[in-house]
């Protein structure tokens, strides 16, 4: 397939659109406020003071690991909102997913909000799909409010796509170890600290790679993609960023983004970060590779990164989390598993 040549920015009232792939907002949307909810393992992981909530049986009240997700993003979102002191009827539109069939922790989880919703599923990409589509819809002046949510479970994760827990099953090296974790963000209009000045739009990106415990390998090259295509569409470098912030990489995938940005012509090894090497202890946690699934680049935004580009830490960074594109059809069919990520570029204002 040939590569297409965008060389053409078309300007409205919205923003502006940059070559290929890209959005610069005109009026950036704000990033109000977030909330973050995690699982014990996340508790006791290096950033476990910093998130808002955490419970210690990974259930939430629930008498399932489904029930327990759904119960996450609610809370995800009641923190968001009451954390911004707004009300549920104030919210436009809720972009969120998570990793199971049909999005039902989803649906499930935002049902009591009554908040009119999309359903998305970028696999752990969701949470830059949902901030990229939320941050689009209110410098589009659809609304002043929209909330971005998105989760995962170690529980519901094993069972839906590997084993059941009780399997015992034992897991490669390169495999990463899902996150119990839940991050919603209120975006709009109010000024805050933090804006959403564009957005890199991904685009999926197949190595033919068929190993699903090794996800690290099947999500660099479209993180590579993302990040090349962020620094061509915005005329930017490396040195532009404070940080470029994968999702869940891991160890594994993150020395094959370097190589592959390196054959590119960009160095991007001081200014990188992952979330699914940051989100635990690789030593005392036995996570082998890293964190991963839709909780973990969520959570870590919300409770890690954000805060250091509010304080004004990082004046500018890139925010790309990666996801694998599979299911469990297509893994049993011996499909290769593609990859997505999404950019989102956010600055201290």
């Amino acid at each position: 397939m040939e590569q297409k040549i965008c060389t053409d920015n078309h300007t409205s009232n919205a923003g502006t659109i940059l070559g290929c792939q890209s959005i610069a907002f005109a009026k950036s949307p704000y990033i109000i406020n977030a909330g973050s909810v995690v699982g014990s393992k996340e508790s006791e992981g290096p950033l476990g003071k910093l998130f808002d909530m955490a419970n210690e049986d990974n259930l939430f009240g629930a008498d399932t690991w489904e029930e327990a997700e759904s119960n996450m993003q609610k809370e995800a979102c009641v923190l968001a909102l009451g954390k911004a002191h707004k009300e549920a009827e104030e919210v436009r539109f809720i972009f969120g997913g998570d990793l199971l069939r049909q999005g039902i922790a989803t649906s499930m989880g935002v049902e009591a909000l009554q908040i009119p919703m999309f359903g998305l599923y970028g696999a752990c990409s969701t949470s830059g799909e949902a901030l990229a589509l939320a941050s689009m819809s209110v410098a589009a002046g659809y609304g002043e409010y929209m909330l971005a949510v998105t989760s995962s479970h170690f529980g519901s994760a094993e069972k839906e796509f590997r084993f059941p827990l009780g399997y015992a099953s034992q897991r490669p090296l390169s495999a990463h170890w899902t996150v119990t974790g839940s991050g919603a963000f209120l975006v709009g209009t109010e000024k805050s600290h933090i804006r959403i000045s564009g957005v890199t739009v991904g685009k999926i990106v197949d190595y033919g790679l068929k190993d699903s415990q090794n996800m690290g390998a099947c999500m660099a090259p479209a993180a590579c993609d993302t990040i090349v295509q962020n620094f061509k569409d915005f005329n930017r470098k490396e040195e532009d960023y404070d940080r470029i912030i994968t999702g869940d990489l891991g160890c594994v995938g993150q020395d094959i983004l370097f190589d592959l940005v390196k054959q590119r012509g960009y160095d991007i090894q001081t200014k990188h970060m992952d979330c699914g090497m940051t989100i635990f202890d690789q030593k005392t946690q036995d996570t082998h590779a890293g964190g991963s699934g839709c909780g973990c680049a969520a959570v870590t935004l919300a409770a890690y990164i954000l805060p250091k580009v509010k304080k004004g830490e990082w004046k500018r960074i890139l925010f790309v989390p990666t996801g694998a594109l599979m299911s469990t059809v297509s893994f049993n069919e011996g499909a290769s598993v593609p990859g997505i990520a999404h950019g989102i570029v956010i600055e201290h204002c």
